[in-house]
């Protein structure tokens, strides 16, 4: 059985994601996301409580996410809760925080358009590279050329 709690919201990003790298060269982005009920009251919406979920993204997402989203964007979040515990230093009281490790970040089209980048999935030649062509053999016995 995992402990991982899995995770998916909306809401809009509070302030610029934040983007750094670790010292062992791990690139994240962090940022916090606003979360608001909406109810429906008597035939009017009204907001209800918001809620602020501190987010850390890894690796290439990272890079994508300080390119692409500022403050205020709209953005779905799918990831795993993340639970830390310390005892404060200076008072010597037990503290907590939850955090999420975001596994896929996108900006929500419910608001908004968005206008996709591709780069290749993996590393080597580019998509678009020409590749060889290999020539069936002929005959029987005969060898297949590559052109």
């Amino acid at each position: 059985m995992s402990t991982r709690v899995p995770i998916t919201f909306e809401g809009n990003l509070v302030a610029d994601p934040t983007f750094g790298e670790s010292a062992n060269g791990t690139k994240f982005a962090k940022f916090t996301v606003a979360v608001t009920d909406r109810k429906l009251e008597n035939g009017k919406w009204v907001d209800g409580d918001t809620q602020f979920h501190r987010t850390t993204v890894l690796g290439h997402t990272a890079e994508n996410i300080a390119a692409s989203l500022a403050k205020g964007d709209n953005v779905i979040v799918s990831g795993h809760l993340e639970f830390r515990h310390w005892t404060d230093q200076g008072t010597g009281e037990n503290r907590s925080a939850t955090e999420v490790i975001a596994d896929a970040v996108g900006p929500s089209l419910r608001y908004s358009r968005a206008e996709i980048s591709r780069r290749p999935k993996a590393e080597g030649p580019a998509v678009s590279a020409t590749w060889p062509t290999v020539q069936p053999p002929t005959s029987p016995g005969a060898t297949a050329t590559v052109a």
